[in-house]
């Protein structure tokens, strides 16, 4: 979709396929719901597909776009590309036949390292054997509080050869998070108008099980109004540790 990104931990966004539907606490403010009403209204054509107003809303039907499917093989420098900012790869509603293509340009694009992000772990432990695994896909689950920890048992499921969590929004503290397998661990607060608080407590124990597990940490913010509003640091420092890059070869 944009070939630079203000994430935080990746450099570019790509959306083969846009729209979702609420699953779970962590998606009740989902900012990517809200743009799709916007870029609706704006005319955007990737954008006029119309969800289930009891858990999507306007623009953001599930949607596969084909005539998105080579824009990584335009991008010559290599970049960390988070897929799917706008939607979810693993989504009932997009077919395995499209999940195998997107697959297949990010193997035939080696130069890329690729993030992918689902809440829909158990379709994504079903998919798993049936997908070819290049080295420079990194999948990872969200776990917004102890209601989703199974999701991590379904990703430890996953032949990826990094396998990370984002805790965020978090929405409370993670306790009994079994990290044995995981590479890397994201935690983020909440933002927007409606953005619920999150206990510094929370953060810091998780902080401490990465540490234990040699798991990287990687604190995204604190959130707030806006995403930036509350900053990075936590108890002084930034923490941005990410896995190595397993393959910037040229393609």
């Amino acid at each position: 979709m944009a070939d630079r990104s203000s994430i935080e931990w990746t450099e570019a966004t790509w959306n083969p396929t846009t729209g979702c539907d609420r699953v779970s606490p962590g998606c009740d403010n989902c900012y990517a719901l809200s743009l799709a009403k916007r870029l609706k209204a704006m005319g955007s054509a990737k954008y006029q597909a119309d969800g289930d107003p009891r858990t999507s809303g306007p623009g953001f039907g599930v949607t596969v776009h084909h005539d998105a499917l080579d824009i990584p093989r335009r991008w010559r420098e290599p970049r960390v590309v988070f897929v799917n900012s706008m939607s979810d790869l693993f989504h009932a509603r997009v077919p395995l036949a499209y999940v195998s293509q997107v697959f297949d340009v990010m193997r035939e694009t080696p130069r890329h390292t690729y993030q992918v992000l689902t809440k829909r772990a158990a379709r994504l432990a079903k998919l798993a054997p049936l997908l070819d695994w290049p080295p420079n896909v990194w999948m990872g689950v969200s776990v917004e509080s102890v209601d989703q920890l199974s999701r991590v048992d379904e990703l430890r499921r996953v032949p990826a050869a990094v396998l990370f969590v984002s805790a965020e929004p978090l929405l409370g503290p993670l306790p009994a998070l079994n990290l044995t397998g995981i590479d890397w661990l994201i935690v983020g607060g909440e933002s927007g108008s409606n953005c619920r608080p999150m206990d510094p407590d929370w953060v810091r124990g998780i902080r401490d099980q990465c540490e234990a597990s040699g798991t990287a940490f990687f604190f995204k913010q604190w959130g707030g109004r806006t995403p930036k509003a509350g900053g990075r640091d936590l108890d002084g420092r930034e923490h941005s540790a990410m896995p190595s890059l397993v393959s910037t070869a040229p393609a």
